[in-house]
């Protein structure tokens, strides 16, 4: 039998490998919701933990799953669907907040510590804000094609106010239960997947459009500068160099702002992660495994 065929995107000219997809489970966040959550065991029980946070649009095994297994090599590796992706948490309104409490809230339900929180693009915001809300669970951060804000220039502010008012219009679309249960139902679709190409686009549907709208506008207010330079954990910041979505001088800039975070460059577009994993993978695992040493010897001071 012929090995699965590799994942094709963009008209073909960029390609994955195969890689076996991890299983998950609908996790039940206490007071929050229902969550989808993969949980890849390191080589040890006293692993360190990697909590990976997916782009906008995507979800947890959508942007990570080029990643994961190597990852794993040396890590415990745990996925999740943020709100209104995939099969994460429904809720009234998209919030960034809320994102990182569901974090901190995943963290305590599977009982872990000494955690390493990841995020790409969007992603990224979301750990910054969980080291903001809750740095007692924050061993490390490592984050990817993200920056610390958004709407620098009027043709930005236009673009994240007018999508912010649109999508509230399609709020009740979205909400509509026909709607739900086809998003619910692409989404079930990862738990068997026959064909990664099938998988992926499924994967890719199961968020719908208003929560996509919702999410931009989320990050078209968010604004991390004012305390970034508080941030004490180790940090490494992964920076895509030919992004044409946010813009490396301003991943660079997000890296200057933290002290002593480390840089690690990848000649490579905004979708990296997926799209020319063979450039990302080997940065980002550079990056964590920086991270992890550095987080060994991290305390965080003690008051009173």
């Amino acid at each position: 039998m012929a090995p699965p065929s590799p994942l094709g995107l963009v008209r073909n000219r960029f390609y994955v490998p195969w890689v076996a997809i991890p299983g998950g489970r609908l996790v039940e966040l206490p007071g929050r919701g229902t969550t989808y959550v993969t949980d890849t065991p390191g080589p040890s029980p006293d692993s360190s933990t990697v909590v990976l946070l997916h782009a906008l649009g995507c979800t947890g095994l959508l942007t990570w799953f080029p990643t994961i297994a190597r990852l794993a090599q040396k890590h415990r590796v745990v996925t999740m669907d943020q709100r209104w992706h995939g099969q994460g948490i429904r809720s009234d309104e998209f919030s960034l907040h809320d994102c990182a409490d569901d974090v901190a809230a995943l963290v305590e339900v599977l009982g872990l510590t000494e955690v390493i929180v990841v995020g790409y693009s969007m992603g990224g915001v979301v750990a910054q804000r969980v080291w903001r809300q809750h740095p007692q669970v924050v061993q490390g951060l490592v984050l990817c094609s993200t920056t610390d804000r958004f709407q620098l220039n009027p043709a930005e502010r236009l673009f994240f106010t007018g999508m912010g008012a649109t999508m509230l219009g399609l709020r009740e679309v979205s909400r509509s239960r026909t709607t739900l249960r086809a998003a619910r139902a692409a989404a079930e679709a990862v738990l068997q997947p026959s064909d990664i190409q099938e998988w992926a686009i499924a994967e890719f549907r199961s968020t719908s459009p208003w929560a996509v709208g919702q999410a931009l506008a989320a990050l078209g207010r968010h604004h991390s500068r004012p305390w970034l330079g508080r941030i004490d954990v180790p940090t490494a910041v992964v920076v895509t160099t030919s992004d044409r979505v946010i813009p490396a001088a301003r991943q660079v800039g997000l890296a200057r702002a933290i002290r002593g975070a480390t840089m690690h460059e990848v000649d490579s577009g905004h979708a990296a992660c997926v799209l020319e994993s063979e450039k990302f993978v080997p940065a980002f695992l550079e990056a964590v495994a920086t991270v992890n040493a550095r987080s060994r010897d991290f305390r965080r001071p003690t008051t009173g």
